[in-house]
Parts: C-alpha cells; sequence; structure tokens
C-alpha cells in the first residue's frame, strides 16, 4: 500500500518561512519522480517544485529563488522549503510521486496571512 504523508503546514505571516515534508512508503522510493503541488480555492492544481531521482529540480516561475525542494533517499523523504513566502503562495500543498503512476498524498494547509 502506497502512502505518502504530508506534514508542517500551518499558518505563517508573509515573508515568514516553512517547510514541508513528506514521507513515502510502499513504493521504491528512489527511483520516482517526486513533486509538490498546490492548489488554492477555486484554481486549478499546479506544479510547484519537482526532484527527479538523480536530484534535477524544476520549479515553477512564481517560486524560483524562494522555494528548494530536497529528498533524502535513505529517509524516503522529500522536502520543500519554502520562504518569503506570500499571500498568494496560499493553497493545499500535496505531495506526488512518479513513475509510471503516479500517487498523491492527502495535502496540507499553507496559508500566508498577517
Amino acid at each position: 500500500q502506497v502512502q505518502l504523508v504530508e506534514s508542517g503546514g500551518g499558518l505563517v505571516q508573509p515573508g515568514g518561512s516553512l517547510t514541508l515534508s513528506c514521507a513515502a512508503s510502499g513504493i521504491i522510493f528512489r527511483i520516482h519522480v517526486m513533486g509538490w503541488y498546490r492548489q488554492a480555492p477555486g484554481k486549478q492544481r499546479e506544479l510547484v517544485a519537482a526532484i527527479t531521482s538523480g536530484g534535477i529540480t524544476n520549479y515553477a516561475d512564481s517560486v524560483k529563488g524562494r522555494f528548494t525542494i530536497s529528498r533524502d533517499n535513505a529517509k524516503n523523504t522529500v522536502t520543500l522549503q519554502m520562504n518569503s513566502l506570500k499571500p498568494e503562495d496560499t493553497a493545499v500543498y500535496v505531495c506526488n510521486a512518479r513513475l509510471t503512476t503516479g500517487y498523491w498524498g492527502q495535502g496540507t494547509q499553507v496559508t500566508v496571512s498577517s
């Protein structure tokens, strides 16, 4: 059974930082592309950042220079470090694991507000 469990969301003021983590089980983690998506109310789900099995990263233009994705294949975790947060970053952030099939976590709420 595949499980992706996110943690680390919450309420933060504009300009603040949060670190999201996703713990994976039931998959051969090291060979999967891992990604973070987000969905804001009334908007489509969008890719925030992804990291390949070889460590190549890809970011949405809106988060480049502010967010950093990383993975620990020994611990089966992927982390999203989010700095300089803006109100428009408010969304449910969802972890994704992809190879030939895609798997999704339940998501964690990030709210950026003063």
